[in-house]
């Protein structure tokens, strides 16, 4: 069979005539007419039936019309696939970025990405990790990295690494070596309002354990915090990169917090139902061999919960 023919069958099929269908292909539709009665005599089957308003699939149509979707889904990776073998990466490539990581790795991942990939061109889109998430779902983003996601079958998620929340408070606030979950609450807190990721993490461990938080006010990003903080206006619970982006680091002391630890997990994000073209690829590798910990105080990632 003709993939040409079964490409035409299953338009003339979708579009319920072949007056849509030669409009839809910017064919002639006595040429779609005639490779569909070819197929027609090639099978020995009638496919279509003609009505006034149209036509309608018989029932080797719509067993055809399964086969045929598949058939050409088919020939169409294999062209891909191919493709992408013979030639040099090209085309654009877009990265979704949280901003307190894109502010440290921006500049490595774009000079790698230029002496790698010196036919294509990144884009990197820089925004919250919801807002991120939400491009990857609706195809505006190709892949990308993301603080502790929700779970959905529409993504795939490979860990990159883990760094632990802090108590961040105002200098003047006298800090013991470790802060105890139940003394959070003596701390008047400003922090991320829901969904953001560390708010869902702060709640996930503080409500089942019944202990009432002193939150004062809530923002819409982490550096927004930091910033209050700096002020001397409230304590805030951070993950460790977010002293990175103090410019007044002075202003501000920190101490862990537990048992239990909690930890902000960053984590490599691509579409499920897209398949990942080769440029798309190895932009991931890219992104997989950056040190993730260049952007926040050095230290090594965590085996295991405490």
């Amino acid at each position: 069979m003709d993939l040409k023919q079964l490409e035409y069958f299953v338009v003339v099929v979708e579009k319920g005539s072949f007056s849509r269908a030669a409009a839809a292909l910017n064919l002639a539709q006595p040429s779609i007419s005639r490779q569909v009665a070819l197929l027609e005599q090639e099978l020995g089957q009638r496919l279509l039936e003609r009505t006034g308003r149209g036509v309608t699939p018989t029932q080797a149509g719509h067993a055809l019309q399964a086969h045929a979707r598949v058939m050409l889904n088919a020939a169409a990776q294999a062209l891909f696939e191919i493709k992408e073998m013979s030639d040099e990466p090209a085309g654009k490539v877009v990265v979704g970025l949280p901003n307190r990581v894109a502010s440290g790795l921006c500049v490595p991942l774009v000079r790698e990405f230029r002496e790698r990939l010196p036919n294509a061109m990144l884009s990197v889109v820089e925004g919250l990790s919801l807002s991120l998430r939400e491009g990857l779902l609706a195809g505006r983003i190709d892949v990308g990295v993301l603080f502790d996601p929700p779970p959905t079958p529409l993504l795939s998620y490979e860990p990159l690494m883990r760094e632990r929340l802090l108590l961040v408070t105002p200098e003047g606030y006298r800090l013991p070596e470790r802060v105890s979950l139940a003394s959070l609450a003596d701390f008047p807190l400003i922090l991320p309002a829901v969904p953001n990721p560390i708010r869902s993490l702060v709640d996930a461990v503080m409500l089942p354990r019944k202990i009432n938080l002193n939150i004062v006010a809530e923002v819409g990003a982490v550096h927004t915090a930091l910033t209050v903080v700096e002020e001397g206006m409230a304590c805030s619970i951070l993950p460790e990169s977010a002293l990175n982006l103090s410019t007044r680091r002075a202003k501000v002391r920190a101490a862990p917090i537990g048992p239990p630890a909690m930890w902000n997990s960053l984590v490599l994000a691509m579409p499920t139902a897209r398949p990942a073209s080769r440029l798309i690829q190895e932009t991931a590798k890219l992104l997989r061999a950056l040190d993730f910990r260049a952007y926040r105080p050095a230290a090594p990632m965590p085996a295991a919960e405490e």
